[in-house]
């Protein structure tokens, strides 16, 4: 008997599986296929419960990111088959890989990561960019505004392989997915900066780049539409991972961003706390 000609997006599936890639369906509007009835309100339990990734018992697409695989034959099972013919695109889990994605959602978003992230491969999106990493660490969305971070327990559409070199997943992104501790520790001296260790070359490539980030950071407090506690520590963990080891940084910098802060209602006493956490956790 004939088998049945593969869909498009199950033949994109099956080469990214070959190549190490989990991958699973995708409906038009992005979300991952709906689940099955055995599993419909996570009655199974589900993989996601138990933080591995891979098929669910049923081994039918229920859910998303851990529903993920590279197994050809669970992605041309009778149990996916009506998901791949209903599919509109296909999705991939970057932490099954030991990738980061920094899904950029537009150009200010765009601007900010070219102002503070190492190049590294890069790969259109429909309102953005995506930009990949090596590495894998904990996802997050709306790290800033229009920044999402997808790694482990994510899932990412395939938008296709990219141009540019793979760099190592930077401190910057992994500081920005970093909760606020819920105990702020006491400013015990002075805010500033820590002097930089003999031999540090600055990496700003003029003091316009330094300029910039700063000016970005400012508006991206400003704009701020809530959570102002936690998009001020973000901000500062991303101005201290890119700027505050090479010694650029300057007292003035730092009372511009404080000045932004409390601006948006944030107090002197809360912007010590959140800038002594950010250099703490950064190990500064």
């Amino acid at each position: 008997m004939t088998q049945p000609t593969p869909s498009a997006q199950l033949r994109a599936a099956l080469d990214l599986a070959e190549r190490g890639i989990p991958v699973l369906p995708l409906r038009a509007d992005k979300g991952p296929m709906g689940n099955c009835r055995a599993c419909q309100k996570n009655a199974c339990g589900g993989r996601p419960n138990m933080k591995t990734p891979g098929p669910c018992e049923c081994t039918a697409p229920c859910h998303a990111w851990a529903a993920a695989t590279t197994d050809p034959y669970i992605l041309t099972s009778t149990a996916w088959a009506p998901a791949w013919r209903q599919a509109a695109a296909v999705a991939y889990h970057p932490g099954g890989t030991a990738l980061t994605v920094v899904d950029l959602d537009n150009a200010d978003a765009i601007a900010w990561a070219r102002q503070n992230l190492p190049t590294t491969r890069t790969v259109p999106s429909t309102r953005g960019e995506h930009w990949i990493y090596r590495g894998s660490m904990t996802s997050r969305n709306g790290v800033l505004p229009g920044i999402d971070i997808k790694s482990a327990m994510s899932y990412a559409r395939w938008l296709g392989p990219g141009t540019g070199t793979l760099a190592l997943l930077p401190d910057v992104v992994r500081a920005l997915a970093v909760k606020e501790p819920t105990a702020a520790r006491p400013a015990s001296s002075p805010i500033g900066v820590p002097a930089p260790a003999g031999g540090v070359q600055c990496p700003h490539r003029s003091p316009a780049y330094l300029e910039r980030g700063i000016a970005m950071a400012e508006k991206c407090i400003k704009e701020a539409p809530e959570k102002i506690h936690t998009t001020v520590y973000r901000l500062f963990l991303a101005v201290l991972s890119a700027h505050g080891r090479c010694g650029c940084l300057t007292d003035g910098h730092i009372a511009r961003l404080f000045k932004a802060a409390q601006e948006k209602g944030e107090s002197l006493r809360h912007c010590e706390d959140a800038w002594t956490n950010a250099s703490t956790t950064l190990g500064m």
